[in-house]
């Protein structure tokens, strides 16, 4: 079985495209689409990478990497923040908290594809 990826984003144009291009990769896509239960689902999908969207109804990603770093299970879990905000406080905010990588939307097929096989050779 391929390696395993979570989605967590809230835009489907967006989820659409990462399934697809991933899939195409030979991932094992899931997906999720707000924040109230995020690190729950992280935690029964047990995925090897995070897709993370910062905004997402319910709560922040920001909020969901806090929960992700502070628990032993998710402490390295590799995450690859989302946003459409790409100021440089946004990239600061998402390196203090643990995110493995960030990127900012709109993004292109192919970059997505090199940072997340960079996460999870």
């Amino acid at each position: 079985m391929g390696k395993h990826v979570l989605v967590i984003e809230d835009e489907p144009n967006i989820i659409e495209a990462i399934s697809f291009i991933l899939s195409r990769d030979g991932w094992r896509v899931d997906t999720h689409s707000n924040g109230h239960d995020a690190v729950s689902v992280v935690n029964a999908k047990s995925p090897d990478l995070v897709i993370l969207d910062v905004m997402l109804p319910g709560r922040s990603g920001y909020d969901i990497l806090s929960d992700l770093r502070e628990a032993d299970r998710t402490r390295e879990l590799p995450v690859l923040m989302l946003t459409a905000r790409g100021q440089s406080k946004d990239r600061e905010m998402a390196q203090k908290i643990g995110a493995s990588r960030f990127m900012t939307k709109p993004f292109s097929n192919a970059e997505v594809l090199e940072v997340v096989r960079q996460l999870v050779p």
